[in-house]
């Protein structure tokens, strides 16, 4: 199985991304948690074209992508995996909640520094969430993400197939738990001792920074609960939460393709606001 997700890697990437779209695409309009405040033809359209933007940026300057990096670290032997001798399926799954926790920190490194903040603003700016959010970032931050990617393969010495897995786990996650559906409150109190569910990030997406900066994790829930950053509930419960960045909430910044783009370099600052964590659930 692992041969063939190597072997097999563009179509395994492209069917599991696809398929999870359009499975929480058809939850969140059957099940949807929150009234969207924003025409979603018009969010999708610009959600979508900031996607695929950010798609074609990363394929012209890194063609071989996370994946070929890998590939020639192994070559190299560069990194812990290919210079400890290790069974295949234990350094897969070792890298994978490696690479999860590294993640976590630089998503908490862009909360923390505002010139990184800036740019993450693009992520947090839009005024609903759904599936689309999920994929929502500026083109300048994925580049930075996908080096941080490159720094943490050539330490760990990542195996090939655990970069291609942990890539779709996440971005397979990212589009779950930012969608708008309604999940039983009995299935998510259970499924969030796991991983991150939808209610569980809509906290992180709070207008109030006491709350946005809690639930960092995108995929595995273990780590805000080890680093204190877990909040259980938004003070103003999911329904009556505004989402969104306070300063931001022009339609002309916050959700056309030409705003997003911009909205870094615009002049803002986040307000400092401090509350205690509510880690009842």
């Amino acid at each position: 199985m692992l041969s063939f997700i190597e072997s097999q890697e563009s179509v395994f990437r492209l069917l599991t991304f696809f398929s999870i779209f359009s499975v929480m695409a058809a939850a969140e309009w059957l099940f949807p948690k929150r009234i969207l405040t924003v025409s979603k033809a018009k969010r999708w359209l610009n959600n979508v074209a900031l996607m695929m933007l950010n798609t074609a940026v990363l394929r012209a300057i890194f063609p071989l992508a996370a994946a070929g990096f890998a590939a020639w670290c192994t070559l190299e032997g560069v990194g812990l995996f290919n210079v400890f001798d290790s069974p295949l399926w234990l350094s897969v799954i070792l890298s994978i909640v490696l690479l999860d926790g590294i993640i976590w920190f630089q998503h908490k490194l862009f909360h923390t520094v505002p010139l990184l903040w800036r740019l993450h603003a693009v992520h947090h700016a839009d005024r609903d969430l759904d599936v689309t959010s999920g994929a929502r970032f500026h083109p300048i931050e994925i580049l930075l993400s996908m080096l941080i990617k490159f720094a943490a393969i050539a330490l760990l010495g990542v195996p090939v197939v655990a970069v291609i897995l942990f890539e779709v786990i996440l971005s397979g996650m990212a589009l779950f738990n930012h969608s708008n559906v309604a999940i039983p409150l009995s299935i998510d109190r259970w499924l969030r001792k796991v991983v991150v569910t939808p209610d569980m990030h809509r906290v992180h997406h709070s207008i109030h920074r006491y709350e946005s900066d809690s639930n960092f994790g995108f995929n595995l829930a273990i780590w805000d609960r080890l680093f204190n950053t877990y909040r259980a509930q938004p003070e103003e419960g999911h329904y009556g939460m505004t989402i969104g960045i306070k300063s931001q909430r022009e339609e002309k910044h916050v959700v056309w393709l030409t705003g997003l783009l911009a909205l870094p370099f615009r002049l803002f600052k986040r307000a400092p606001e401090n509350k205690q964590h509510n880690n009842s659930l």
